[in-house]
């Protein structure tokens, strides 16, 4: 087996059911990662319930074994959680993972969101055995799969994760204000041609990766009166996976205001950049319910 990825979701900041973003998803994030006999669950957004779903329509029961790896705690990123069917069953086990032995913020996060004043269910009450763990600081193998996490650019916070196994590689890093990182950044915005050079070491940890899962919320008309906001320009992406000799980019984290026309329209300037540089990347937009496999 090699490793197969789930969107189930792809916007941005608030869910936006309707007709305008029907095609390319209206639920927040969450990422299905399946490493060989190991599932991981890259953020816990609205899309989570339905992975939940899912996952019952496909076994015909909610018990899973499942490594949770949230890139931070905003609540697009963690609002699916209580509503995971999984979660309620007592067959099942979840890691959620921090970045180092002392790291459980995410896990005392998911337990207070759950407090009686926000839900009606306790954390407490869930019926899962739900356990707190982490990546000791590094690249961490999880029976044969190895994973690993980067620091990105957003307020409070946010991880990127590299998931490898068996010589293929999958990298998630959504709410990375990716601009803020460049090595050329002030020149760059003044002429949106040039080519954006990012740090060694963020194209050490992309470097090859047959797919990045990566924000890329704006144009780069739209960035700059977005400036601090946390997310990057789309073409931004572009410039650093070509780099990084990337094989396939996966723009995600679409904005709320974005119809799917929209987005299609963005995809459409990012294959464009592609060309004009000569670069073999193959630029698409994640859509929920779309899987992919890698082997």
């Amino acid at each position: 087996m090699g490793i197969y990825v789930t969107f189930w979701g792809v916007r941005g900041s608030i869910p936006t059911p309707g007709h305008a973003t029907q095609r390319y998803g209206g639920n927040t994030a969450c990422i299905e990662v399946l490493a060989g006999e190991e599932l991981f669950i890259l953020d816990g957004g609205s899309g989570m319930r339905s992975l939940g779903q899912d996952i019952l329509n496909r076994q015909g029961h909610p018990s899973i074994k499942a490594h949770l790896l949230f890139s931070h705690s905003h609540w697009d990123h963690i609002q699916g959680f209580p509503f995971f069917i999984p979660a309620y069953s007592g067959s099942s086990i979840m890691k959620i993972y921090g970045t180092n032995a002392n790291d459980r913020k995410i896990f005392e996060l998911l337990h207070g969101q759950m407090q009686d004043r926000y839900f009606p269910v306790q954390f407490s009450d869930l019926g899962s055995h739900i356990q707190p763990d982490h990546l000791d600081n590094g690249k961490k193998d999880i029976n044969g799969v190895s994973v690993d996490f980067f620091n990105t650019h957003h307020p409070g916070g946010s991880l990127a994760y590299s998931i490898s196994y068996k010589g293929k590689k999958v990298v998630y890093s959504t709410d990375n204000e990716l601009d803020m990182l460049l090595l050329n950044r002030d020149a760059t915005l003044e002429d949106t041609s040039i080519p954006r050079r990012a740090p060694p070491e963020l194209l050490n940890f992309l470097s090859g990766a047959d797919l990045v899962i990566a924000d890329g919320q704006y144009t780069d008309e739209e960035y700059p009166s977005k400036i601090n906001w946390g997310h990057a320009r789309a073409n931004t992406l572009v410039d650093v996976c070509l780099e990084a000799q990337v094989k396939n980019l996966a723009i995600t984290h679409h904005d709320p205001m974005h119809s799917d026309d929209m987005v299609d329209r963005k995809i459409q300037e990012c294959r464009e950049r592609v060309a004009r540089f000569n670069g073999g990347l193959t630029v698409f937009g994640a859509r929920e319910g779309v899987t992919l496999k890698y082997a």
